[in-house]
């Protein structure tokens, strides 16, 4: 599904991703954890196409297409979908009008009709249940006034109604209290957990691994995968921290 091949990335000048190798089947969840600065979001971004990360070797395949040579919005109708860290507030524009006019952007890219107002709000209905997002949530202003968990939940409805291949899920955990961890959690393995889909979980911490339950753990470190192993990886590296499992 994904393939990436000795991946270097800089940014500014400055070298950021020095080696980056990696392969993601179908039906596999992978986390990658890693200190502060050793490249986790670079690693989404570059995914994402994200301008300003520049690509200075290596390769990824997305589907068995050339992923660097696709523009984001076609990464994204060939299935990719980044979660952000942050989540961006859209004023003016409501959650529903937004998701419509991307999912049939979408639809319209690979060929499919788009659809009609009312089949949009069923599939909305659906995916915002899962995440227990009420859809009047849905008809404020992206993410304009939600509290940091309302935004991640949001997102994951955003996930949901987009459909995607592939999910990079760009530290998701970030700001959720463990009522709001789980329900994201849940809906995570609701959406994504299927044997044509794939999920790149970059996470600082074990606990929203304890929902999500990876197939594989690797340890990015300055730029490069440094080792890689099942779910208890993460359990030692909360146990032990970077140091001590990069050192044994």
């Amino acid at each position: 599904m994904l393939k990436i091949d000795n991946l270097h990335a800089e940014i500014d000048g400055k070298p950021i991703l020095k080696g980056l190798s990696l392969e993601v089947n179908a039906g596999e969840v992978h986390a990658i954890m890693g200190p502060n600065g050793a490249g986790k979001s670079t690693l989404a971004y570059v995914l994402g196409g994200r301008p300003g990360y520049e690509v200075t070797q290596g390769s990824v395949s997305f589907l068995g297409q050339d992923m660097l040579d696709m523009e984001p919005h076609e990464r994204a109708a060939a299935g990719l979908f980044l979660g952000f860290q942050y989540p961006v507030e859209i004023p003016g524009v409501s959650n529903v009008q937004f998701l419509r006019e991307a999912l049939n952007a979408q639809r319209t890219a690979r060929g499919e009709e788009a659809l009609t107002g009312g089949d949009f709000l069923k599939v909305a209905k659906e995916k915002a249940a899962l995440l227990k997002l009420d859809m009047d949530m849905l008809k404020r202003n992206v993410n304009v006034g939600f509290s940091g968990g309302e935004k991640k939940r949001a997102e994951m409805v955003q996930m949901g109604i987009l459909d995607p291949k592939l999910a990079v899920l760009d530290e998701t955990d970030s700001g959720l209290d463990i009522d709001a961890l789980r329900v994201v959690g849940d809906g995570i393995n609701a959406i994504m957990r299927a044997p044509d889909k794939g999920v790149l979980l970059i996470t600082h911490y074990q606990r929203l691994l304890d929902v999500v339950k990876p197939d594989f753990v690797h340890i990015l470190s300055n730029g490069r995968i440094v080792k890689t192993g099942g779910a208890d990886l993460a359990l030692q590296l909360e146990q032990e921290g970077y140091d001590e499992v990069m050192a044994a």
